[in-house]
C-alpha cells in the first residue's frame, strides 16, 4: 500500500492506487500491534509461568467444572451414565496421563472439540479468583515473563484478561503451540520446553519455571532450569476419599444399564493393552494435556503426600486447602503466592 507523502516533488508522477487501497482491501484485518510488556523487564531471568492454580485459584470453581464437563463429554461419546463416564475418565487419566489421550485413542474424538467443551465457561468471570495486587506484583518482578500453559489459548487469554494481567507477559504459549515434529508435546515434555527456550534465545540456567504441579517440576530437574513451586491454591480432599478404580477387575455387563456394554468393552480393551503393551501406558503417563489434569501427581506417585489429584475426585467432592510443609530437593524455591515470590527475589537479589 502506498503512503501519501506530505510533499510531492515536482516531476515525479503520482502513484496509482493499488489493490491495497480498494474498499475490500481496507476491510482486511491488520496485524495486531506488538506491545512491549508492562512492568520491569530488566535482568537476566526469564520467568515461565503456569496459569491455573499458579496465578489464580482454579481449585475453587474452574477445576471442578472442567471435571464435570469432561465427564459429560465422555458420557455423551460413550452413551453411558455419569458414574460410568466418571470412572472411564479417571481410568484414561491414570493410564495415559490425560483423559483426552484415551478419548482420542479409543474413540477417535477431535482434540480441539474436547478442549473447547472442557473449557467453555460463559460465566468465567464469576469463577476466576485472583489475589488482590497480582498485576502489580508481576509488574514489579524483574525479568521477562512468558506464560506456558497446557490450557487452550482462548481460555488462557480470557482468564488473563479477567485477572488484569494480559499486559504482563511478552508471549502466551498454549497447548496449541506445543507441537514438536508433528506430535503434541505439552508439559512436562522436555523437548517442547527446550525448543521454546531455543526460539526465545534463553539459556536454561536463566529460566525459572513457576508451577503448582510438582510432577512437572520434578520432570524438568537436571535440565538446568530453576524451579519455583507455588502452593497457595492447592487443594486436597476432605477426610472421606474415594477408592481408586481397579484396573483389571471384570465388570458385570447389564444390557439394561445405559452404556454398560460399551463400558465393559472399553475396560476389556484396556486390560488387553496392558498385557500387550506394558510400557506404553508408562510412557504416555508423563504427558499431561489438560490444566485440570495436572494439579497434583496421582496417588502412589512421588509427591502424592502433598494432596490428591483432581481427576480422582467426584464432581461433588468437598475440597480443603492442602497442608504443604516440605520442599522437595528438585524445587529451588517454594512460595504461596506471587507476592511472596516478589519478596523473596527482592531479599535475595536473584
Amino acid at each position: 500500500m502506498f503512503l501519501r507523502q506530505p510533499h510531492q516533488r515536482r516531476g515525479v508522477a503520482h502513484a496509482r492506487p493499488s489493490e491495497a487501497s480498494t474498499p475490500a482491501a481496507r476491510r482486511r484485518p491488520r496485524h495486531p500491534r506488538v506491545r512491549r510488556p508492562a512492568g520491569d523487564q530488566s535482568g537476566d531471568i526469564v520467568w515461565l509461568f503456569d496459569l491455573d492454580n499458579t496465578l489464580h485459584d482454579a481449585s475453587h470453581a474452574i477445576f471442578p467444572a472442567i471435571n464435570r464437563r469432561m465427564t459429560a463429554y465422555v458420557a455423551r461419546v460413550l452413551g453411558a451414565d455419569e458414574a460410568t463416564a466418571s470412572r472411564v475418565r479417571v481410568e484414561y487419566w491414570q493410564r495415559y496421563g490425560a483423559t483426552l489421550l484415551g478419548m482420542i485413542r479409543h474413540h477417535g474424538v477431535d482434540a480441539a472439540d474436547f478442549l473447547h467443551e472442557a473449557h467453555d465457561f460463559p460465566a468465567l468471570a464469576e469463577m476466576v479468583r485472583v489475589r488482590r495486587g497480582l498485576a502489580a506484583a508481576l509488574r514489579r518482578l524483574p525479568g521477562r515473563k512468558i506464560l506456558v500453559t497446557n490450557a487452550p489459548r482462548d481460555y488462557a487469554r480470557a482468564v488473563m484478561a479477567i485477572a488484569g494481567i494480559e499486559r504482563c507477559f511478552e508471549r502466551v504459549v498454549a497447548i496449541e503451540d506445543m507441537w514438536v515434529h508433528g506430535h503434541l508435546r505439552p508439559k512436562p515434555d522436555r523437548r517442547m520446553l527446550r525448543r521454546l527456550l531455543a526460539r526465545t534465545g534463553v539459556a536454561p540456567h536463566r529460566a525459572v519455571l513457576v508451577e503448582d504441579t510438582l510432577s512437572h517440576l520434578k520432570h524438568y530437574a537436571g535440565t538446568g532450569i530453576r524451579t519455583a513451586w507455588v502452593t497457595g491454591y492447592l487443594r486436597t480432599l476432605a477426610p472421606s476419599r474415594p477408592h481408586p478404580v481397579p484396573e483389571t477387575v471384570p465388570v458385570p455387563v447389564d444390557a439394561a444399564v445405559p452404556g454398560a456394554v460399551a463400558d465393559a468393552a472399553t475396560r476389556t480393551a484396556l486390560a488387553a493393552e496392558d498385557r500387550q503393551h506394558v510400557g506404553h501406558g508408562a510412557q504416555e503417563r508423563s504427558v499431561t494435556m489438560m490444566a485440570a489434569e495436572a494439579q497434583l501427581p496421582p496417588p502412589g506417585a512421588d509427591g502424592a503426600q502433598y494432596g490428591t489429584a483432581p481427576q480422582q475426585l467426584p464432581d461433588h467432592a468437598p475440597r480443603v486447602r492442602a497442608r504443604v510443609v516440605n520442599r522437595p530437593g528438585y524445587v529451588d524455591i517454594k512460595v504461596q503466592s506471587m507476592h511472596q515470590l516478589l519478596r523473596r527475589i527482592r531479599r535475595t537479589g536473584s
